[in-house]
This record gives structure tokens, C-alpha cells and sequence, in this order.
């Protein structure tokens, strides 16, 4: 969105990179919330949906789709950790907001169809979208590096 004046211009193109930031985060918490929810089988019976809420001490043995999705969210938490210092770094450090954003879109992108692909256990489409969301990594820090230059 583009506004009249400079100064709101220069606001709206310098938050995108950071809306990417607060999407990955929301996406993360969803994977853990379904991969919770299915690990117990909250989805399926009101007794997996008292298990959810209850301590989890006896989970009975958990569908390979659920464990799939288990690993999904605790792969994306690990990255998301790498994606948020490599940005807020860069931010931090000055560079521009726009160099950022094409890599952050890359990232947020790569990882939303890598959650689908994982739990449907699809191997190397998986791998070529978790290589592709590191691409985005790797394109916010070049362009966070590029930064500290000026």
C-alpha cells in the first residue's frame, strides 16, 4: 500500500520483511498445535481430544502422517530460530528492508508448501523446499551483509 506522504512510503515498504517474520511464527505455532492435536488423537475421539488437554503421560502409538507432523513443526522451530537472528540481525545491522523482503518471502513461502509435502511424506520435494526456505536464509543474510557496507 502506498501512501502520499514520504515518511509513510518509507513505513510500509520497511514492514514486509518483518510481516514474514510474524507469519513463519504463526505458521510454526499452527504446526505444533496440529501436531499436538493429531499426536494424541484429538481429531479422532473424544478420548484422544482428553488426552490433549490432559498431561499426555500414556500416548498410544502415534499414525506415521502425526509423526510426520511432529517433525515438521520441530524442523520449522529449529529454522525459524535461524530465519529471526538472520533478519533481525540484518535489520539491526541497517540494511535495507526491501533486500530483505524478497528472502524472507522465499523462506515463509518455501516453508508453508513444506508442511503438506512433509506430512504426506513425499522425500524429495520435501528436501528441494527445505533447501529452497535455506536459499531465503542465505538471501536475507547476503543482503543483511551487503548492509553493513554503507
Amino acid at each position: 500500500m502506498l501512501h502520499v506522504t514520504g515518511r509513510r512510503v518509507e513505513r510500509t515498504q520497511r514492514v514486509i520483511d518483518l510481516h514474514y517474520l510474524v507469519l513463519a511464527a504463526l505458521l510454526n505455532w499452527l504446526m505444533i498445535l496440529v501436531a499436538a492435536l493429531w499426536g494424541t488423537g484429538a481429531f479422532s475421539s473424544p478420548a484422544g481430544l482428553a488426552r490433549a488437554f490432559g498431561n499426555r503421560a500414556h500416548i498410544p502409538g502415534v499414525a506415521p502422517a502425526a509423526a510426520r507432523a511432529d517433525r515438521a513443526a520441530k524442523n520449522m522451530l529449529e529454522n525459524l530460530v535461524l530465519f529471526g537472528v538472520v533478519l533481525t540481525a540484518s535489520r539491526l545491522g541497517g540494511a535495507d528492508a526491501n533486500a530483505l523482503t524478497p528472502g524472507a518471502a522465499l523462506f515463509f513461502w518455501a516453508r508453508l508448501a513444506y508442511w503438506p509435502v512433509y506430512v504426506a511424506g513425499i522425500p524429495y520435494l520435501r528436501t528441494l523446499l527445505w533447501a529452497a526456505s535455506l536459499c531465503g536464509i542465505l538471501a536475507i543474510a547476503l543482503a543483511g551483509w551487503s548492509g553493513l557496507d554503507r
